[in-house]
């Protein structure tokens, strides 16, 4: 769930003000992509940095670490200051895979042009055979034996049509 300006600004440091006030969208769409970069490297440090507080607090509340046992409510500002930094890495991240897409896109549009370019320069492997002398292919004869009919069969089908009518006519 994202924080409202205000709260964030309540639970940063001076110093953290700003790269959060840069993490959100009118600036953060004009930054160029070294600085997001740099951005988000620093917010994930930042990050890094409340939970491993978080996690060496919760640790000295058991016991476990030769630490100091923290303030009661010292987690609670810590997990919100995390939630902080965890909402504006988000929106940078977001970015940054934005414009890492579009510098894709670019490149691959480059390399199709230069493959299209390429392609259409190239001499043709195959040309074609330009005007012949003949007008087409010449059919070649059938080489399979056609079947032999017996004379007497020549015909017989519809003779025996014509005298089956017949004998129908006459009854």
């Amino acid at each position: 769930m994202s924080l409202a300006f205000a709260t964030e600004r309540r639970l940063l440091a001076e110093d953290e003000i700003e790269p959060i006030r840069r993490s959100h969208y009118p600036l953060l769409e004009d930054l160029p992509r070294e600085e997001v970069q740099d951005l988000a490297r620093w917010l994930r440090a930042r990050r890094d940095r409340a939970r491993d507080l978080m996690r060496t607090h919760r640790r000295a509340k058991r016991g476990k670490s030769a630490a100091a046992p923290p303030l009661p409510d010292a987690d609670r500002g810590l997990a919100a200051k995390k939630q902080v930094f965890a909402g504006a890495l988000r929106r940078v991240n977001a970015r940054l895979d934005a414009l890492l897409g579009a510098e894709r896109r670019a490149a691959n549009l480059a390399r199709l042009r230069q493959a299209l370019a390429r392609r259409q320069a190239a001499v043709p492997q195959h040309p074609a055979a330009g005007a012949t002398r003949h007008a087409g292919t010449r059919s070649l004869p059938n080489r399979r034996s056609r079947p032999t009919i017996h004379g007497a069969r020549i015909g017989s089908t519809s003779q025996a049509g014509r005298n089956a009518q017949a004998r129908r006519d006459a009854r």
